[in-house]
């Protein structure tokens, strides 16, 4: 176990990485848990306001994320001030990506239905962030043998292609898909594959004379949001704490 540590962690200079997850997550637990308490009017935290302006913690989470970007650009990898700026820079991703849906609308939708897209930005995060711990590279440039990676022009054309499969699964409407196929080219293959969802731009270009595709596209999107709206939204409630009103 201590050699894998040190190996995967501690050697490549992983560590700082490793910091500012764990500080992403605790934030996003700590912030949750007292947005929850300041709705039900208990314990001694207040919203935060000035001059009448209600100040979200988007705001800290921006300066934060600030000062820990550029001090990680100023520091090495390794070291307490590469540890100091990756832990300054969790707590403002947490902070920040808490409030994903209200700088996505524009508007306080933190608990309404719109809302979620919080808890799916910081899901999506926290998923990519453990894929780079575990070694994976975006667009599988790891997984290059010695000679593809002496070709630079095959290691281009690797590169380009898997792209062009998150492009097209972006397009089709596959957000979820295209992010994870970042990483796992596979996965970005079969979503530019398959149908597009109804409400995409690609269908939106392509299916407007193919009706029967444009059906078929519905019909599937009708399947999945049939199989996968209720754990999804069960999940989203428990990470987020949303409640029935």
């Amino acid at each position: 176990m201590s050699d894998w540590w040190y190996r995967n962690i501690i050697e490549p200079g992983k560590l700082p990485l490793l910091l500012a997850l764990f500080a992403f997550v605790a934030t996003f637990v700590i912030t949750r848990t007292i947005t929850r308490l300041i709705r039900a009017g208990k314990g001694p935290f207040r919203n935060i306001s000035s001059g009448g302006t209600h100040i979200h913690h988007v705001v800290p989470g921006i300066i934060l994320m600030t000062i820990g970007g550029f001090g990680a650009v100023a520091s090495s990898t390794h070291g307490f001030g590469a540890g100091l700026a990756a832990v300054v820079f969790g707590i403002g991703a947490g902070l920040v990506l808490d409030e994903f849906a209200l700088v996505l609308y524009l508007d306080d939708v933190y608990w309404s239905d719109r809302g979620r897209k919080s808890v799916e930005a910081v899901v999506i995060t926290f998923s990519l962030v453990l894929m780079l711990l575990g070694g994976l590279a975006p667009f599988e440039v790891n997984s290059l043998s010695a000679d593809q990676q002496q070709n630079r022009l095959t290691a281009i054309a690797t590169i380009v292609v898997n792209f062009l499969f998150v492009l097209a699964a972006l397009v089709k409407g596959k957000f979820r898909t295209a992010v994870v196929g970042v990483f796992v080219p596979f996965v970005a293959l079969v979503g530019a594959l398959r149908l597009a969802r109804p409400d995409s731009l690609w269908a939106e270009r392509l299916y407007g004379r193919r009706p029967k595709t444009a059906h078929r596209a519905e019909l599937r999107a009708a399947k999945h949001a049939a199989r996968w709206r209720g754990p999804t939204r069960r999940l989203q409630d428990w990470l987020g704490g949303f409640t029935e009103h």
